[in-house]
């Protein structure tokens, strides 16, 4: 069923927060729960996303249609249907990141300035569809796909809604807009400031191990670029065969001091 082993224990506590998430949406009716609730995943839920990014660059099940069903739970804790970040990040970003002028999740401004973390958190939440759209016309097979399963998924949230607005609004489209944004927000600090026509100097690594463990080892972040096909499972040893080749300024201990050193205060 697993195309790796290693997928089994993260689908498993997805799949089950998703349980909860419907236990609640059908049982609950206190309204204070439903808001502590939502607030208590907001993180939780921004972190799934890094198993979604995961799942579009190697789909976690053997069959097609396993696949398609769990990319709806994803959506409706991250923001994000099928194929979008396979068009907007796979196809777009990964073949761009070094072009700021192309980039799908581009950190600077049109005159060449460099974005602020708001700015950047904005322009790549609004942007995220219209340029995964964008892409896909150069990929029909993969954007028809997009568009099918999100209007199946804009569907059937749309049942739910209808079912019980308001614990749809607290469950689900909360969440999916929250996690879109915490997503935009949480890459800023990935390449931004990193100007080079060397991938090995295009992106800054977060080796710390908490922050791996939660985010299937998303901080070696230029072996993922390097080979953006490999299996997260398989990232630390690939980051082990090439961080020789990565300057020592694109290496961040934590995930806070990569963001950080971008916020205004820290300047």
């Amino acid at each position: 069923m697993f195309k790796h082993a290693a997928d089994r224990l993260p689908v498993i506590l997805i799949l089950f927060i998703s349980l909860i998430d419907f236990i609640l949406f059908f049982q609950l009716q206190n309204l204070w729960i439903l808001v502590a609730y939502w607030l208590l995943m907001v993180i939780p839920k921004g972190v799934i996303s890094a198993w979604n990014h995961h799942h579009q660059h190697s789909h976690v099940f053997k069959h097609s249609a396993l696949n398609r069903i769990l990319e709806f739970f994803y959506a409706l804790h991250t923001g994000v249907t099928t194929n979008l970040w396979v068009l907007h990040h796979n196809l777009g970003h990964h073949r761009n990141f070094m072009d700021q002028e192309k980039d799908e999740s581009r950190w600077k401004r049109k005159d060449g300035k460099k974005m602020g973390m708001l700015e950047y958190t904005i322009n790549v939440t609004l942007s995220a569809y219209p340029r995964g759209y964008q892409v896909g016309k150069h990929y029909p097979k993969l954007q028809r796909q997009f568009v099918v399963f999100s209007l199946i998924t804009l569907m059937l949230l749309g049942v739910l809604t209808y079912l019980n607005p308001l614990n749809a609004l607290f469950l689900f489209i909360l969440p999916m807009i929250g996690s879109l944004t915490y997503t935009s927000w949480a890459t800023y600090g990935h390449h931004t400031g990193l100007e080079s026509d060397d991938q090995f100097a295009s992106s800054h690594n977060i080796t710390d191990k908490w922050f791996n463990s939660l985010t299937g080892n998303l901080g070696y972040h230029t072996a993922h670029h390097f080979k953006q096909g490999v299996h997260w499972s398989k990232l630390p040893e690939l980051h082990e065969q090439i961080k020789h080749k990565i300057p020592t300024e694109c290496f961040r201990p934590s995930f806070f001091e990569n963001i950080g050193r971008y916020l205004p205060i820290g300047k």
